[in-house]
């Protein structure tokens, strides 16, 4: 796969695999016009994933979860190393989709074309603040609606309610920012429950946009450490992604770009369904 094919005439989107794991390498640009055809199909529920080395690596290990990405419309690279890995495999420039650089991205798109928006994680300070950021820079943005989940399991009759609120409000796009795997998983249990063209996982970007978090300097973020950066950050909950999974991604991947394979596990019955 070159460049120049990577959005073919027939719709679909060709993919590479980065240690079994799909992701497809565009740019934003492309990222829009493929969710602006989903919007003007309605078809069906299509989603998004935002897959940094930390998935990649979850999606080599588990086959449920790795079930759950082959899912996915798009899997896009979200850190500087995936994107740069995947790049390679597709013999053209990285291709980086960040999170954040993604709801952004979106929500100017959808100042312009009125398309909604609905926001589901993290917390109600954070989803707030990120809210009025957004409605600041584009002020004909509409977000539709927001929820904080409980930091528990939902009963199936709240999560009922929850699905019935978000199908009230008919987004156009739901984002949704639980973490990884939650939010992949809490996608892929959800998507035939939701009445919405467009579901995206998008793990941090609340954070990001709504200033609880400082994004890194363009600088650190083209050199490949913004993980390092996280890290200073936010010890506590990226240490394990920035020295675990980081540097098996960076083993793993060096090993398969030098042609060695990896035995995987086949997922026999189907990713598990997850609550809340």
């Amino acid at each position: 796969m070159t460049a120049e094919n990577h959005l073919a005439s027939d719709g679909s989107v060709p993919s590479v695999r980065v240690l079994g794991v799909p992701v497809h390498v565009l740019d934003m640009g492309e990222v829009l016009q493929v969710m602006e055809q989903w919007l003007c199909l309605r078809d069906r529920t299509h989603w998004v994933a935002v897959t940094s080395s930390h998935g990649v690596v979850e999606g080599e290990k588990d086959p449920a979860f790795r079930a759950i990405l082959e899912s996915a419309d798009l899997s896009l690279p979200d850190g500087k190393w995936t994107a740069r890995v995947a790049a390679k495999k597709a013999a053209c420039p990285p291709r980086q989709v960040r999170g954040a650089d993604f709801l952004r991205a979106f929500c100017r798109l959808s100042n312009e074309k009125g398309y909604t928006n609905f926001f589901y994680g993290d917390t109600e300070e954070v989803l707030a603040l990120c809210t009025t950021r957004l409605s600041e820079q584009f002020s004909r943005l509409r977000i539709v609606g927001t929820y904080s989940p409980p930091f528990r399991e939902l009963t199936p009759e709240e999560d009922a309610q929850v699905v019935k609120m978000i199908n009230q409000t008919t987004p156009d796009v739901l984002w949704v920012g639980l973490g990884l795997p939650k939010q992949e998983q809490w996608i892929f249990s959800h998507r035939e429950k939701l009445n919405v063209p467009v579901m995206v996982a998008v793990g941090a970007a609340f954070k990001f946009v709504s200033g609880k978090v400082k994004s890194a300097p363009p600088w650190i973020r083209d050199s490949g450490f913004e993980w390092l950066w996280r890290f200073f950050h936010e010890p506590l909950r990226t240490w394990r992604r920035a020295f675990v999974y980081g540097p098996q991604f960076a083993a793993r991947s060096i090993l398969e770009l030098s042609g060695w394979s990896f035995p995987r596990k086949r997922e026999s019955t189907g990713p598990p369904p997850a609550q809340g």
